[in-house]
């Protein structure tokens, strides 16, 4: 693949913040009913329902969402970003904002009279996360918000399957950046959201998205077949198709040749961002003309880093690792 003349990225998403919680088990997903290894929606009432049931628990806060979590990814390795998003007007919202522009995201924020979102993370021993999302702004970011004047500065525009739900956004978002000239990827998001607007996706992709992001779930979810298989079908929807498989690796299907690579080894202590910075590694060498294989490499780096780490953000000497590793990936 060659090399985008302008290689920057742009993202739309939820704009939420992280709450990470560490439990000991997995009773209280079973006592809170959030389905392990899920994303869950819940109102206002809920969430703050569930927050007064872990009171006790130690907690931490970071800028999240699918979406926003690549971009900042992204922004870390030192490529041109941004997102779009919308939040409300308080300490979360200054949360979410200071940790994007700290990394250089030009921000494209609505700010509404709501609460900023946030999602619940709980992390059992085994590393899985499970969230428990209130939305709060984030559901009134509109098609009238959106900075499409500023659209040609980038060259791929990435979005999260968590806004199929609201989906006239989406398409028109997705119209509007492919008559500016932008690449597409999409990211499947959790497996109960593919299996719930399972059709609606099918358009999406047919019309709009160059690179598609699945992990096994989500892809068996929205084909009903194996990885290997679903890839294959997803690659006839989307330019590139990449499916992840955990502790076995990834895959790529890209004009009908299939590439394959290990997981990087890892200690892993929290999953979360795992997907997401998955993606920042694939999109950045992409964007950089890495071959399909050199992407799949690149992509595994970032995941197998962020595992081991608690939360979705590396530190300095994480990113030093993961630039080391570009270079080796691109000497190999």
């Amino acid at each position: 693949m060659s090399e985008i003349q302008k290689p920057a990225a742009l993202g739309m998403g939820n704009a939420l913040v992280d709450i990470l919680m560490p439990v000991e088990n997995d009773q209280i997903l079973f006592e809170l009913d959030l389905p392990k290894g899920s994303m869950t929606l819940v109102d206002e009432v809920k969430a703050k329902t569930i927050l007064q049931r872990t009171a006790g628990l130690e907690k931490s806060y970071a800028s999240g969402g699918s979406a926003a979590n690549t971009i900042h990814g992204i922004a870390s390795m030192g490529m041109s970003s941004g997102y779009i998003g919308s939040i409300g007007k308080d300490d979360l919202g200054k949360t979410f904002r200071n940790s994007m522009e700290s990394r250089g995201v030009q921000m494209y924020l609505n700010h509404a009279p709501v609460s900023t979102g946030y999602a619940i993370t709980f992390i059992t021993p085994d590393g899985e996360r499970t969230f428990g999302t209130y939305l709060g702004a984030a559901t009134h970011l509109k098609p009238e918000y959106l900075p499409t004047e500023n659209f040609p500065a980038y060259s791929l525009l990435h979005v999260e399957g968590y806004l199929i739900i609201e989906y006239d956004l989406l398409h028109k978002t997705l119209d509007m950046a492919k008559k500016s000239g932008l690449k597409v990827s999409y990211d499947l998001a959790s497996y109960n959201v593919v299996e719930a607007n399972r059709e609606q996706t099918q358009t999406i992709l047919e019309n709009y998205v160059d690179i598609i992001f699945a992990n096994e779930e989500e892809a068996t979810a929205f084909t009903g077949k194996p990885p290997g298989e679903a890839l294959d079908e997803l690659a006839r929807l989307c330019d590139i198709a990449v499916v992840k498989l955990g502790k076995d690796g990834s895959m790529a299907n890209h004009e009908n040749e299939i590439f394959s690579v290990p997981a990087v080894p890892a200690d892993p202590l929290d999953t979360t961002g795992a997907g997401d910075l998955y993606a920042s590694g694939f999109i950045y060498g992409f964007l950089k003309g890495f071959t399909p294989e050199q992407c799949l490499k690149t992509g595994s780096l970032l995941a197998g880093k962020v595992i081991e780490v608690m939360g979705s953000k590396l530190g300095e000497d994480n990113w030093k690792q993961i630039h080391d590793g570009i270079s080796q990936i691109l000497e190999d």
